[in-house]
């Protein structure tokens, strides 16, 4: 069964839509067969149950646990595995992610910040404050999850013993040393109770552009959807080839987790965005479609430069394309001078464009397609985006 799993594995990323579609049912029925095969030869010790809620969860991280009744399955049989379990006691450290309030500097990178304002209508929404960012301060502070997500304890029941989840390994997706794992739930709890770093103190783990909540849909009772996601705003001048998500609810819900100075750097995606701040603060800066030109991105090819081998310079995947090589965060004088020499464009102009705003718990930023955005986490940081 293995040899099936690895062999749908390897097909699934490299062939097109209608296939790959195959291989990833291919590989969630073959998982699910390979733990009632393993389930049935032996006794259910906690290192069995591991290896079979890690087989489970990885049917939905890798290949999306596609079908009408798959994901409903696997969760169950998950469920089933944790409370038949006798789990020796793991020590996870108990309490809530602390915040810090240290005063965020304003950004150099950035003049202008976002407007905050009251909450508009939803037809006031639809014909004039969906083609520009605002934010609405404490509009999700009566989510559950506002509550909850900082317990380090409730975290870890909603997800219950064993649960893997993927991990960006590194500062920054742009450094070649950035990479990929799947990660144990507790541990990266724990890891983030110091600061976000492993044993190695060059590793930070961060939780990105995952759909956790599907995942773990016991954190999906939550929250709950505003109602502007659902209106459909349609094309605007700046983005024109704007396209809705290509799922049945045309949206997609992400989770962004991880420690004190996280950083995205800046890029654009073809979405509509509410960006719901869940737990710790967040600084997002934000420029306008207009600027792309002078954001020194990386494009499909990078022919005579030194970044041709540059993760994002990615010719198969747009999203990855769509990334800027300038740093909206400069970490020093000296950075922002380097900065300034290697690419004057940027800032001859486009901080006099730019928006900047720190998020609180509870807070709503919304912003459109074409929009370049980065994010630093000033806290350890817990956000919910969704694409529209």
């Amino acid at each position: 069964m293995n040899r099936v799993i690895d062999q749908a594995y390897n097909r699934m990323s490299s062939s097109g839509c209608k296939a790959s579609l195959f291989w990833r049912k291919l590989y969630t029925d073959a998982s699910v067969v390979g733990v009632l095969l393993r389930l049935s030869d032996s006794k259910l010790l906690e290192a069995a149950a591991r290896t079979s809620i890690e087989m489970l969860d990885r049917a939905i991280i890798l290949a999306g646990a596609p079908g009408d009744t798959s994901l409903g399955l696997i969760l169950d049989m998950i469920r089933w595995i944790q409370s038949h379990t006798h789990w020796q006691d793991h020590e996870l450290e108990r309490g809530e992610f602390s915040a810090g309030r240290e005063v965020v500097p304003k950004l150099s990178t950035s003049l202008g910040n976002v407007p905050c304002i009251s909450p508009p209508s939803l037809t006031a929404f639809q014909t004039t404050w969906s083609r520009s960012p605002f934010v609405l301060k404490g509009f999700v502070s009566d989510w559950p999850a506002v509550k909850h997500w900082i317990s380090i304890d409730y975290l870890s029941s909603m997800a219950g013993p064993g649960r893997i989840v993927p991990m960006e390994v590194g500062d920054d997706y742009r450094s070649d040393d950035w990479t990929q794992e799947l990660l144990d739930w507790d541990v990266f709890l724990s890891i983030l109770t110091h600061s976000g770093r492993s044993q190695d103190p060059l590793l930070t783990f961060y939780l990105a552009q995952h759909n956790l909540l599907r995942q773990f849909p016991a954190l999906r009772e939550d929250i709950a959807i505003p109602d502007y996601v659902y209106m459909s705003p349609g094309p605007s001048a700046s983005y024109p080839n704007y396209r809705p998500p290509s799922n049945e609810d045309q949206l997609v819900i992400n989770a962004w987790f991880g420690p004190k100075g996280t950083i995205s750097p800046a890029h654009t995606d073809p979405f509509f965005n509410c960006y719901a701040q869940v737990v710790g603060r967040k600084t997002v800066w934000l420029a306008p479609p207009e600027v792309t030109p002078l954001m020194y991105s990386y494009g499909p090819s990078l022919a005579g430069t030194d970044e041709i081998h540059h993760p994002a310079a990615n010719s198969t995947e747009p999203l990855m394309s769509n990334t800027s090589r300038v740093d909206v965060f400069p970490v020093s004088k000296e950075v922002q001078e380097a900065s300034r020499n290697k690419y004057p464009a940027f800032w001859n102009t486009v901080p006099e464009k730019a928006l900047s705003v720190t998020l609180e718990p509870g807070d709503l930023l919304f912003f459109p397609p074409g929009w370049w955005h980065a994010m630093r986490s000033e806290d350890v940081s817990f956000s919910v985006s969704m694409w529209f």
